[in-house]
């Protein structure tokens, strides 16, 4: 990313000789193609920058808050002994409802590590759509460690960071913001990424280092490309990612996803009579015209073998790391889960039948397609998981890289500022006309690629057709102003 577009361009290039002199056919490329990458990277640089910056901070805290939530929670979070064995989970289920009675469980999270708490989840009618109870339960002892309110795996801490960095707190409204974000995120790197290296050196050591020798603007930018050279695949990442989280443009993807056969699959945990211990034979379900059976609901007094034998059910199945359990629900059996997402990954889960603890489906990660599992490890990463601590800490690295890079751009915007016998301007941009001078060969499939990317990712071509609007109406302003001038 860089606002170096508000350097003169010829004067730039002509600074000093290309270490190798490329052809001549991609020169003409080239030359074609920069001042529209120029113009366009000034003003993504100067109006979506305060954003980007913004994105960064807020997930800068986010990629911290893992660490955070384990020593700001750390009594609910552990136990203070190791016991030699754990009592039964239905004994941890019967403490957590004895602590919050008005709470009905839907999830039990047995302790993943020796000095780890089990996680009674709960709903309760008083809380948010999307927030659960949480009770924290010694597992060798059944005591209550502590109750929480929790959204999803998060606790309070992260849960509002994640909020936070994804909406400034602001609802659906303040997600425009972090959307905005992740559509324009990867434009710049790259667009800043072509233009550095396009950039004429002496040294080829340039390109990837700082120059230490030089000086003023020249010193900052060489700084400012060559970091964010290094930074450009992790950002593009990123920004990848993010979109896949956002409303519109998240959409889209989903709905690409799926019509290319990497939509997540899901265990089937639907109780049908005839099956099992729950009786009902052959004729017990519908047959619709179609010829496909209809599942007949399981009345509320269907047996239940209770969750210790569910348990081991799973994990005679080899579903073993990091169990969830979600309770069976009104003609559901219970769904097992593991969510170890650190390498090498454990996400497989089976579904069993409650009456019989017979597993009624399993799904194997490794059964995935590819883009499903190209996903989970994308969104596992930007959430910081795959890797772990050193996951965590790379992002902090990338989010205060971008701090930088903005800094810099805006410090060299601010070293060729408009002098005080000027008038007041954001700054010198590439001149206008730039799409007018590509050749006919390069800008219609630009052109076609801009629109399809617009309508895809729907917030960056908005608000790069509000960028051309305003170009345009200053460039109408400025001819008026000199249609003026001219008389005189």
């Amino acid at each position: 990313m860089s606002l170096d577009d508000l350097t003169d361009a010829p004067e730039r290039d002509a600074a000093t000789p290309t270490t190798a002199p490329a052809t001549g056919g991609a020169t003409r490329g080239w030359a074609a193609l920069r001042p529209l990458l120029l113009r366009m990277h000034f003003y993504a640089g100067l109006l979506i920058a305060p954003v980007l910056f913004l994105a960064a901070a807020t997930g800068l805290l986010y990629a911290g808050s893992w660490q955070a939530e384990r020593i700001l929670y750390s009594h609910e979070l552990t136990v203070d002994r190791v016991g030699e064995s754990a009592v039964p989970l239905s004994t941890q289920v019967k403490a957590a409802q004895a602590a919050e009675p008005q709470g009905k469980v839907v999830g039990v999270w047995p302790a993943p590590e020796p000095d780890a708490t089990t996680r009674v989840v709960m709903e309760e009618p008083a809380l948010a759509e999307g927030r659960t109870r949480t009770v924290f339960v010694d597992p060798y002892t059944a005591e209550v460690r502590g109750q929480l309110t929790t959204t999803g795996d998060a606790l309070p801490l992260r849960a509002w960071l994640s909020e936070f960095h994804s909406s400034l707190q602001l609802g659906e409204f303040g997600r425009n913001y972090s959307e905005l974000a992740a559509s324009w995120l990867w434009v710049v790197t790259l667009g800043g990424l072509a233009l550095w290296i396009g950039r004429r050196r002496t040294r080829a050591a340039q390109l990837v280092v700082p120059d230490r020798g030089a000086t003023g603007r020249r010193k900052t930018l060489s700084w400012h490309g060559s970091i964010g050279l290094w930074a450009a695949v992790g950002l593009v990442g990123l920004s990848a990612t993010g979109l896949t989280w956002s409303e519109y443009a998240g959409e889209n993807i989903g709905q690409l996803q799926d019509r290319l056969g990497g939509a997540t699959p899901s265990v089937t945990a639907t109780l049908t009579p005839g099956t099992g211990a729950t009786g009902g034979g052959e004729h017990a379900g519908h047959v619709m015209p179609d010829g496909t059976e209809m599942s007949m609901p399981m009345p509320d007094t269907a047996p239940d073998i209770g969750i210790d034998k569910a348990v081991a059910a799973a994990r005679a199945a080899g579903v073993t790391e990091s169990l969830r359990v979600t309770l069976p629900a009104h003609g559901k059996g219970y769904v097992i889960k593991e969510a170890d997402k650190t390498l090498p990954v454990h996400l497989d889960s089976v579904a069993v039948d409650p009456a019989d603890g017979r597993v009624m489906d399993e799904l194997r990660f490794a059964d995935y397609p590819l883009l499903a599992q190209l996903t989970r490890f994308g969104i596992d990463l930007h959430m910081g998981l795959t890797f772990g601590i050193a996951n965590q800490i790379a992002l902090a690295a990338l989010a205060v890289a971008v701090m930088f890079l903005i800094v810099w751009g805006y410090r060299m915007w601010w070293m060729r500022r408009p002098t005080k016998d000027r008038a007041l301007s954001a700054g010198r941009a590439q001149p206008r006309g730039a799409w007018r001078k590509l050749p006919v060969g390069v800008l219609l499939p630009f052109a076609c690629v801009t629109a399809v990317i617009g309508w895809f990712v729907p917030l960056l071509g908005i608000s790069l057709l509000v960028f051309l609007a305003v170009d345009v109406a200053l460039g109408f302003a400025a001819r008026r102003r000199a249609g003026r001038r001219a008389p005189a």
